[in-house]
């Protein structure tokens, strides 16, 4: 489970009341590089709100296919499929603390290539329905980076500032199995 119920229809109420998605406009040149640079072919906008700034914004120089994908936003909730870039902006300190191991499980799922994530330290401005702070996981860098070491090959992880990093990350090697059934590497 990636969310709970309770917490989808909190996300849909703070998603009808503020404009949530417009942090990656920030990252979209960062994103472009990463784009062009490693020539990707499909994006995958993980917890992209209600928004698809992401899009509007880069300037890829090839064609591109973009996946938006956000569990609170009915047109976007559908399971997301692999993608060669993911990028999750500013949504992993929004996540249910018991179910972050699931949702980062599900990234290194989705995350075919690299993947670009921003993670905010501190509190939100916002508050959720039931009067808690938006940002449910407040937690320094270094307590993330052990998170992303596990699943990622970790490339880049650079502070923005005093309450925010981002992290740029390699897909680990996955095993698949042979025809006799022996572990190979991808």
């Amino acid at each position: 489970m990636l969310i709970s119920e309770e917490y989808r229809a909190a996300q849909q109420a703070m998603h009808d009341k503020y404009h949530y998605g417009t942090a990656s406009i920030k990252r979209a040149p960062l994103v472009t590089e990463i784009v062009n640079r490693l020539e990707i072919t499909h994006l995958l906008d993980y917890g992209c709100g209600k928004s698809t700034q992401l899009i509007k914004h880069i300037k890829p120089r090839h064609k591109l296919t973009y996946q938006a994908y956000d569990p609170a936003v009915p047109e976007f909730a559908g399971a997301p499929i692999p993608a060669q870039l993911v990028c999750c902006i500013d949504v992993l300190e929004h996540i249910e603390p018991e179910l972050l191991d699931n949702v980062l499980d599900d990234l290194q799922r989705v995350t075919e290539l690299v993947l670009l994530a921003t993670v905010h330290t501190g509190p939100a401005a916002k508050k959720l329905p039931d009067g808690r702070n938006a940002h449910l996981i407040q937690k320094p860098m270094e307590w993330w980076l052990p998170k992303f070491l596990a699943r990622f090959e970790v490339q880049t992880i650079q502070r923005l500032n005093e309450v925010a990093f981002y992290v740029i990350a390699y897909a680990k090697p996955r095993a698949i199995e042979g025809v006799d059934g022996e572990k190979l590497a991808s």
